[in-house]
């Protein structure tokens, strides 16, 4: 057996865990996730915490696998729903920018035009300064996917270190040409 499938989930106060058949719904203050079962794996509510278990069908191997794999992203629906899950992104360059519209975020990054990305269901996005973007949102998987998403726009460069980059991204610098004589 898997020992992070193992470990039970506790279930905060004011999220639900909903299993029907194959299907897990979460519900929380900060929105509704759901997710289907694979057919090697089960899980069980009681009380406050839910267990994923193993039903016994399919290779033994992709069973663990996959027991871990489901209570992870079943503990991550319940920690978003809960608290979120936050990305922040800044953007280093003389004169590139980034504001937010709406369910949109436009980037002014150096190309000859702006780069508009719109965010995925449930995704927000602020820009408190012109140089930094915050992402938030209750599912783990499609905050970091549109965060890599941005970065991949623009990624660091190693010999002036422009480009977005992750809060606290560490971007080793090369050096540049030395001429000897």
């Amino acid at each position: 057996m898997s020992r992070i499938g193992k470990a039970p989930i506790t279930i905060p106060g004011g999220v639900s865990i909903d299993v029907k058949g194959r299907d897990v719904n979460v519900k929380g203050p900060k929105g509704n996730l759901s997710l289907t079962l694979r057919p090697e794996v089960e899980m069980a509510v009681e009380g406050s915490e839910a267990t994923v278990t193993i039903n016994g069908s399919g290779a033994p191997r992709q069973a663990r696998a996959y027991h871990g794999l489901t209570r992870a992203l079943v503990a991550n629906m319940v920690h978003g729903v809960n608290k979120g899950y936050e990305k922040k992104l800044e953007i280093v360059g003389v004169g590139w920018n980034a504001k937010a519209q709406g369910d949109k975020v436009v980037l002014n990054i150096g190309f000859c035009h702006d780069v508009p990305m719109k965010m995925p269901e449930g995704v927000k996005v602020e820009t408190p300064n012109p140089t930094s973007i915050v992402l938030t949102g209750p599912d783990k998987q499609s905050v970091g996917q549109i965060a890599a998403e941005i970065r991949s726009v623009r990624p660091p460069e190693p010999y002036k270190g422009k480009g977005i980059r992750y809060e606290g991204e560490y971007v080793r610098r090369k050096a540049g040409k030395s001429f000897g004589s």
